[in-house]
Formats: C-alpha cells, structure tokens, sequence
C-alpha cells in the first residue's frame, strides 16, 4: 500500500512539470544538425572557473592526450591557441545577440583563426548566424542542440535527453555541455575549472544592489566587468539563489541520466561546489 500511495504521488506531482515540458517540447524544440561524435572514451570538459589557470599548468600532457571542450568566452584567453580543444560550446543569448560587445567580436575573430579542427556548438535558434560568422574558417564545424529544460516524469526526461530534445534546466553552460558529451558518446566525462564558488563573493552593498563577482581563470576586461554588472543591476537576492539552486538541481538530474546509462562524470575541480559528481585526483 504504502508502494502505491508513493508511486501515485509521484505520478501526480510530476503531472504539470510534464505538460509544461510536452509543450516545450512542441514549440521549441526544433530538428538539430548534430553530427559529432566520440572518437575515445574520455573528454576533459574545461569550465571557466579560477582553478582551470592551475590544472592547465600542471596537466599540459593530459590535455594533450585527451579530447577537450572549451566554453564561453574561454577563445579570448592567451591560454586557447595552446589548449586547441577539440570542442566549444556557448549557450547564453549574449554570444549571438551582442554583436555590439567588443568582447563578443574578439571571440569570433579569434575562432576564424583557429588553424586546427573544432567543432562548435551551439542552440539550434542561432545555428544559421553562427555558421555564416565562421564560415571563412573551413575547418570548423557547427553543430546545433535544443536549449531546453526539461521538468517532470523520469520517462519523459529520458526520452528527451536521449533524443536531443531536451536537456536538464540549462542554468549554466556545464549542463548543456555534459549533455552534449554524453550525446556524443564519451563514456567518461571529467569536469575541470568547474568551481561554482558563488555564494564565496555575493554580497549586498548599502544601496541593496546584489554584488555577485565570478571569477574566471582569465581576467575578465572592464567592458565585460560593465556588462555584467549590467546584468545584475536589478536582480534581487532570492532570484539569484533561487538560479543557484535550479543550476545545482540540475547537477544532480545529470547525474541520474549519466548512471542511469553508465555513464561516468568525474569533477576534478579542486574545492568545487557541485555536489552532485564523484570527486576525481588527476
């Protein structure tokens, strides 16, 4: 009785997070052009955090010896024509949207001059105009994922990770990124520069404006500084926590899939705050 009353429960909780996602699925999920897939069993996934500048350092051979995936603005980096990965990935609107941001522009310029193979991804909405912007560069290729979160029945989650149209609240570039691994086929996944230190330097000034300061292993230029803080002007505490929890919810969803196909998602990131992944030595 008590197996029934549980299982029943659960049906009906994930009944309206299930239709919403039905119609996301619907009206914004759109056919992909997805065409990468795994040559070897691992892939180094490099967040942006602080500690990336020292993992670099220390494990150039790695790097080396194994696939990678940049994201973001990670191409403005000194560090990037040294890292060559093989993979990049951006999510956010502002990379496609801010043709105006100097930042946004370097970012492109540097990516035509990549003289080795890269494949980049990016939401299916901005398939077309990212692939004119690289057009010139030939040995990069664009590829295309739904940017969608899915909520709701286990059943309906997998179905819609499997297939590609959808993927756990994408709250941060990580998630898309791991998702996008795993449709690829690693079968080992390791994240570094992963830190999510963010609750370390939030802060409200005396005119109550949230002050969140993310730091990346590159220094971030005072347009970008401007821009972000822009960003933040209106957002009050709790929407910034509660985007927090959705980002660390959404860890944790990963992490079902992943063992749910055995699938191995190892965090290498010294002092990371994402709970929800083994903890790896490398």
């Amino acid at each position: 009785m008590f197996m029934m009353k549980t299982v029943f429960k659960n049906a009906v909780s994930g009944l309206w997070p299930s239709v919403k996602s039905l119609g996301k699925i619907l009206f914004q999920s759109r056919k992909c052009v997805f065409t990468a897939r795994a040559e070897a069993e691992k892939i180094i996934i490099m967040g942006n955090g602080p500690s990336l500048r020292r993992f670099i350092v220390n494990n150039a051979e790695m790097l080396a010896s194994i696939p990678s995936m940049a994201v973001n603005f990670a191409a403005n980096a000194p560090e990037f024509i040294s890292l060559r990965p093989e993979y990049y990935l951006m999510a956010d609107p502002h990379f496609f949207t801010g043709a105006d941001d100097p930042n946004v522009k370097r970012l492109y310029e540097r990516l035509v001059e990549i003289d080795w193979p890269l494949t980049v991804f990016v939401p299916v909405k901005y398939y077309s105009v990212t692939r004119e912007r690289l057009r010139a560069n030939t040995l990069i290729t664009v590829n295309s994922f739904n940017f969608v979160g899915i909520e709701g029945w286990d059943w309906l989650k997998d179905m819609a990770y499997r297939s590609g149209t959808g993927m756990p609240r994408p709250r941060n570039v990580l998630i898309p990124s791991i998702m996008t691994a795993v449709r690829m086929g690693f079968k080992e996944i390791i994240l570094v520069g992963a830190d999510h230190s963010w609750t370390q330097t939030l802060s409200v000034d005396e005119a109550n404006r949230v002050v969140s300061v993310q730091p990346h292993f590159y220094k971030d230029n005072n347009a970008e500084k401007e821009r972000v803080s822009s960003v933040y002007s209106n957002i009050k505490l709790h929407e910034l926590l509660l985007s927090f929890h959705i980002a660390f919810k959404s860890y944790w969803e990963v992490r079902r899939y992943a063992d749910k196909i055995g699938i191995q998602i190892k965090n290498a990131t010294p002092g990371s705050f994402i709970d929800a992944f083994e903890r790896a030595q490398l």
